[in-house]
Protein backbone atom coordinates (compact mmCIF):
# COMPACT_ATOMS: atom_id res chain seq x y z
CA UNK A 1 0.00 0.00 0.00
CA UNK A 2 1.44 3.39 -0.95
CA UNK A 3 1.01 6.62 0.92
CA UNK A 4 0.80 10.07 -0.63
CA UNK A 5 2.71 12.97 1.03
CA UNK A 6 1.95 16.64 0.38
CA UNK A 7 4.63 19.18 1.28
CA UNK A 8 3.96 22.76 2.29
CA UNK A 9 6.86 24.48 4.04
CA UNK A 10 8.93 27.62 3.55
CA UNK A 11 11.01 26.10 0.74
CA UNK A 12 8.39 24.02 -1.04
CA UNK A 13 4.65 24.42 -1.49
CA UNK A 14 2.29 21.97 -3.10
CA UNK A 15 4.93 19.34 -3.85
CA UNK A 16 3.65 15.80 -3.47
CA UNK A 17 5.21 12.38 -3.65
CA UNK A 18 4.31 8.77 -3.01
CA UNK A 19 5.98 6.42 -0.55
CA UNK A 20 6.56 3.28 -2.60
CA UNK A 21 8.62 1.24 -0.13
CA UNK A 22 8.34 0.55 3.60
CA UNK A 23 10.24 3.03 5.77
CA UNK A 24 13.91 2.11 6.14
CA UNK A 25 13.63 -0.88 3.79
CA UNK A 26 14.46 -1.96 0.25
CA UNK A 27 17.41 0.37 -0.31
CA UNK A 28 19.57 0.17 -3.40
CA UNK A 29 22.27 -2.47 -2.68
CA UNK A 30 24.97 0.20 -3.18
CA UNK A 31 23.41 2.39 -0.49
CA UNK A 32 23.81 1.30 3.12
CA UNK A 33 23.80 4.34 5.41
CA UNK A 34 24.92 3.63 8.95
CA UNK A 35 22.45 5.99 10.64
CA UNK A 36 18.79 6.78 10.09
CA UNK A 37 17.49 10.35 9.77
CA UNK A 38 16.02 10.04 13.28
CA UNK A 39 19.43 9.04 14.69
CA UNK A 40 21.19 11.84 12.83
CA UNK A 41 18.78 14.47 14.09
CA UNK A 42 19.27 13.22 17.67
CA UNK A 43 23.06 13.34 17.38
CA UNK A 44 23.25 16.93 16.14
CA UNK A 45 23.70 17.90 12.51
CA UNK A 46 23.61 21.07 10.41
CA UNK A 47 23.76 23.33 13.46
CA UNK A 48 20.25 22.27 14.42
CA UNK A 49 18.73 24.38 11.64
CA UNK A 50 17.99 21.91 8.88
CA UNK A 51 14.49 20.59 9.54
CA UNK A 52 12.74 23.18 11.68
CA UNK A 53 9.95 24.19 9.30
CA UNK A 54 9.27 20.86 7.62
CA UNK A 55 8.54 18.57 10.55
CA UNK A 56 4.96 17.94 9.40
CA UNK A 57 6.33 15.97 6.45
CA UNK A 58 8.15 13.40 8.57
CA UNK A 59 7.26 11.10 11.48
CA UNK A 60 6.90 12.88 14.81
CA UNK A 61 9.17 10.24 16.35
CA UNK A 62 12.10 11.62 14.35
CA UNK A 63 11.90 14.88 16.30
CA UNK A 64 11.34 13.67 19.87
CA UNK A 65 15.07 13.58 20.56
CA UNK A 66 16.20 15.88 17.73
CA UNK A 67 18.69 18.60 18.53
CA UNK A 68 17.27 21.66 16.83
CA UNK A 69 17.95 25.38 17.03
CA UNK A 70 14.79 27.51 17.03
CA UNK A 71 16.41 30.66 15.68
CA UNK A 72 19.75 30.38 13.89
CA UNK A 73 22.34 27.77 13.00
CA UNK A 74 24.32 26.91 16.12
CA UNK A 75 27.38 24.73 15.45
CA UNK A 76 27.69 23.98 19.16
CA UNK A 77 24.65 21.74 18.61
CA UNK A 78 26.56 19.61 16.11
CA UNK A 79 27.83 16.33 17.52
CA UNK A 80 31.48 17.28 16.92
CA UNK A 81 30.88 20.98 17.78
CA UNK A 82 32.31 22.21 14.47
CA UNK A 83 30.84 23.66 11.29
CA UNK A 84 31.17 21.15 8.48
CA UNK A 85 28.66 22.73 6.10
CA UNK A 86 28.79 25.16 3.25
CA UNK A 87 25.84 27.51 2.72
CA UNK A 88 22.95 26.27 0.62
CA UNK A 89 23.82 28.96 -1.94
CA UNK A 90 27.16 27.21 -2.58
CA UNK A 91 25.41 23.91 -3.30
CA UNK A 92 22.91 25.70 -5.55
CA UNK A 93 25.71 27.49 -7.46
CA UNK A 94 27.43 24.13 -8.07
CA UNK A 95 24.22 22.64 -9.42
CA UNK A 96 24.14 19.95 -6.74
CA UNK A 97 20.59 20.70 -5.58
CA UNK A 98 17.80 18.76 -7.23
CA UNK A 99 14.77 20.99 -7.70
CA UNK A 100 12.39 18.57 -5.96
CA UNK A 101 14.67 18.42 -2.89
CA UNK A 102 15.58 22.10 -2.43
CA UNK A 103 17.32 21.49 0.92
CA UNK A 104 19.80 19.06 -0.59
CA UNK A 105 21.12 15.60 0.11
CA UNK A 106 19.74 15.15 3.61
CA UNK A 107 16.23 16.02 2.45
CA UNK A 108 16.61 13.47 -0.34
CA UNK A 109 17.83 10.91 2.22
CA UNK A 110 14.89 11.55 4.55
CA UNK A 111 12.45 11.06 1.70
CA UNK A 112 14.27 8.00 0.38
CA UNK A 113 14.37 6.52 3.88
CA UNK A 114 10.61 7.06 4.17
CA UNK A 115 10.07 5.16 0.92
CA UNK A 116 10.08 7.63 -1.97
CA UNK A 117 11.90 6.32 -5.04
CA UNK A 118 13.03 8.26 -8.11
CA UNK A 119 15.45 6.06 -10.04
CA UNK A 120 17.62 8.68 -11.74
CA UNK A 121 17.83 11.04 -8.76
CA UNK A 122 18.37 8.16 -6.35
CA UNK A 123 21.36 6.99 -8.39
CA UNK A 124 22.82 10.50 -8.49
CA UNK A 125 22.49 10.96 -4.74
CA UNK A 126 23.84 7.49 -3.94
CA UNK A 127 26.88 8.28 -6.10
CA UNK A 128 27.40 11.49 -4.08
CA UNK A 129 27.00 9.55 -0.82
CA UNK A 130 29.60 7.01 -1.93
CA UNK A 131 32.07 9.79 -2.79
CA UNK A 132 32.13 10.81 0.88
CA UNK A 133 34.02 7.59 1.69
CA UNK A 134 37.27 9.36 0.90
CA UNK A 135 36.96 11.04 4.30
CA UNK A 136 36.82 7.66 6.02
CA UNK A 137 40.23 6.82 4.58
CA UNK A 138 41.68 10.12 5.81
CA UNK A 139 40.37 9.53 9.32
CA UNK A 140 41.65 5.95 9.47
CA UNK A 141 45.05 7.03 8.14
CA UNK A 142 45.50 10.00 10.48
CA UNK A 143 43.58 9.15 13.65
CA UNK A 144 43.81 6.44 16.25
CA UNK A 145 40.81 4.15 16.71
CA UNK A 146 38.09 5.91 18.66
CA UNK A 147 39.89 9.27 18.74
CA UNK A 148 36.85 11.43 18.03
CA UNK A 149 38.82 14.63 18.63
CA UNK A 150 40.92 13.91 15.54
CA UNK A 151 39.61 15.42 12.29
CA UNK A 152 36.35 16.57 13.83
CA UNK A 153 35.31 18.56 10.76
CA UNK A 154 35.63 15.50 8.53
CA UNK A 155 33.80 13.42 11.12
CA UNK A 156 30.94 15.92 11.28
CA UNK A 157 30.74 16.00 7.48
CA UNK A 158 30.53 12.21 7.42
CA UNK A 159 27.81 12.35 10.03
CA UNK A 160 25.79 14.67 7.79
CA UNK A 161 25.97 11.94 5.15
CA UNK A 162 24.86 9.10 7.52
CA UNK A 163 28.32 7.63 8.08
CA UNK A 164 29.03 6.94 11.75
CA UNK A 165 32.57 8.22 12.23
CA UNK A 166 32.29 7.75 16.02
CA UNK A 167 33.12 4.08 15.56
CA UNK A 168 36.18 4.44 13.30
Amino acid sequence: MSKHIIVNDTMQQGYSYTLEQPEGKNFDPDFYPELSPKELLALGIFGGKYMNDCQDEFPKSWFRQAILSPAVKDVSLNYFRVDASLPLSHWQDKGWIYHLDPRGWFQWYCRYYRGRRMTQEDQRQIKRWKSMRRHIGAIKKNCGPGDCDCRRKQRQALLHWAYDSRVM
